[in-house]
C-alpha cells in the first residue's frame, strides 16, 4: 500500500478495522452464527445502511474475519518455526505456536476450526490463507524426507486407492514430491493436533489433564515420532 493515503482512505481503513474489531467482540458473546451487521452498526453508532457500504452482507464480514484469523494464525506458526534449524525442531515449535495462538484467540480459532456456521459457505478467497499453517508442518516433513532423515513408515494397512487419490490432491498442492505414505502420517498427526487443541479449548480436559501443558508437550513428542521426525 502506498505510504501516502488520502484522509478518506485512512478514514475508511480505520472504520473497516473498527467494524471487524466489534465483530470479533460479538463472536465471543454471540458466536459466529449470532453475528449481526445491525448489532455491529448499533454498537459503533452507525446506521446499518452505512455499514453495508463496507460489508454488503454478514457473510462478507465473516469472510473478512476468517481471512484475518487464518493470516494471524499463519503469522504465529511461521514465526514460531522460524529460526529452528532442523525439521524436527520446526515441527515441534509450530505445534506449540499453534496452541499458544489458539489459547490467546479462542473465539477466532473456533471461527476457523469449530462448528460450521449454518448457511455460510467459505469462498475461494479463504483457501490461500488457510494453507499457510499446514504448509509449515508439511514443509518440515518434506525437508526431512528430502534429506533422508525421516524414519520408515509404521506398519499398518495399505491405503485404499480412493484415499491415495485424495492424498495426491493435497500433495500436489503443498508438496508435489512427497510420497503418499509420508503425507498420510503428517495428515493424521495434523488432525490429532487440532483435535487436541479443540478438546482443550472446549474444556474437555477438565478434571483429567487440565492444565494441559505437560500432556500437550508429551503428545507433540509422540506425534513427532509418528511423522518420522524422531
Amino acid at each position: 500500500m502506498p505510504a501516502h493515503r488520502t484522509a478518506r482512505e485512512r478514514a475508511r481503513a480505520e472504520l473497516t478495522a473498527a467494524i471487524k474489531d466489534e465483530a470479533r467482540s460479538q463472536l465471543g458473546k454471540q458466536g459466529a452464527d449470532g453475528l449481526s451487521l445491525r448489532a455491529v452498526a448499533r454498537e459503533l453508532g452507525m446506521v446499518s445502511s452505512a455499514l453495508y457500504r463496507y460489508f454488503p452482507s454478514r457473510d462478507d464480514l465473516l469472510t473478512a474475519l476468517i481471512i484475518d484469523a487464518y493470516n494471524a494464525l499463519g503469522d504465529a506458526v511461521e514465526k514460531a518455526a522460524a529460526g529452528h534449524e532442523t525439521p524436527r525442531e520446526r515441527w515441534r515449535a509450530a505445534c506449540h505456536g499453534l496452541r499458544a495462538w489458539a489459547l490467546a484467540n479462542r473465539h477466532e480459532y473456533s471461527l476457523l476450526y469449530g462448528t460450521p456456521i449454518p448457511g455460510y459457505r467459505a469462498p475461494l478467497d479463504t483457501v490461500t490463507p488457510a494453507t499457510r499453517v499446514p504448509a509449515v508442518f508439511i514443509g518440515a516433513v518434506r525437508d526431512a524426507w528430502r534429506a533422508g532423515e525421516t524414519k520408515p513408515p509404521f506398519e499398518g494397512p495399505e491405503m485404499s486407492p480412493e484415499l491415495r487419490e485424495q492424498l495426491r490432491g493435497i500433495r500436489d498442492q503443498l508438496a508435489p514430491d512427497l510420497p503418499e505414505e509420508i503425507l498420510a502420517r503428517a495428515f493424521i498427526a495434523w488432525v490429532q493436533l487440532f483435535g487436541m487443541v479443540g478438546f482443550e479449548l472446549g474444556g474437555q480436559f477438565a478434571n483429567t489433564v487440565d492444565p494441559a501443558d505437560e500432556f500437550f508437550t508429551h503428545t507433540v513428542e509422540q506425534l513427532t515420532l509418528f511423522v518420522g521426525l524422531g
